[in-house]
């Protein structure tokens, strides 16, 4: 073997040598990293390094009141429109002699009394429709009851007639706030209406005029609302 063999086989060993260090090394790396990974996942976990997420305090409760605006309002209120449209025109058609709907015969209804009867029980039942229509459209009686316990107020607002009483507002300071009550009426015309009883005995109704709400409704609001204030819970 010559001088330039002696050579290339010195020079694979050095090439070879390297070749393993640097593998070692990058294996090495390698362990190092998995190593401090495992360790800092390790910490994550640990629920003395995790700070857990407090849940933000509630300061503000707003409960909407729904007004005229019912579906109930407004299928009484189309109804009573439909009926009294057809008693008038029913009048007017024995009246006149005329058939104002083309399958009915005017003459099968003498206006007196029928007719006559059928003519003002329609002119009613218009009257009656035009002013539950201008009710659902004013949306009397809507509005909202907020507690404020940050701002230490409690605000009700109403929408009422139109004129100098269209908007109730009303603010009182929570500090006159005594308790929270319940007033159940059974009977036919059953009523259950929760008020604030305030400094002075001065009660103030929170639910909404013919709105009504089942006992389990009432008593769940009513607790919730009295847990939130801190305050007690009078009729329960």
């Amino acid at each position: 073997m010559g001088v330039k063999d002696s050579y290339k086989e010195d020079f694979k060993t050095k090439t070879g040598v390297l070749l393993l260090d640097r593998n070692s090394d990058i294996k090495n790396n390698i362990d190092i990293k998995c190593h401090a990974f495992e360790n800092s996942r390790n910490l994550n976990e640990s629920p003395e390094i995790n700070s857990k997420n407090e849940s933000i305090p509630v300061l503000i409760r707003r409960y909407m009141i729904v007004g005229e605006r019912r579906m109930s309002n407004y299928w009484w209120a189309f109804v009573i429109s439909l009926g009294a449209f057809g008693f008038l025109i029913t009048g007017l058609s024995s009246y006149l002699g005329f058939n104002f709907i083309p399958f009915f015969n005017s003459q099968l209804v003498s206006f007196f009394p029928q007719g006559l009867l059928m003519s003002f029980y329609g002119g009613l039942g218009i009257l009656l429709s035009l002013y539950w229509w201008f009710l659902i459209y004013w949306n009397v009686g809507s509005g909202f009851n907020e507690f404020n316990k940050k701002d230490r107020f409690i605000r009700i607002f109403r929408w009422g007639y139109p004129g100098k009483n269209r908007r109730i507002d009303l603010s009182y300071p929570l500090n006159d706030l005594e308790a929270i009550k319940v007033e159940l009426k059974q009977g036919l015309d059953s009523q259950r209406t929760i008020y604030m009883r305030l400094k002075g005995k001065r009660e103030i109704p929170l639910t909404g005029v013919g709105q009504p709400l089942t006992l389990k409704d009432i008593e769940k609001q009513a607790s919730e609302l009295a847990s939130f204030l801190q305050v007690s819970l009078e009729g329960l």
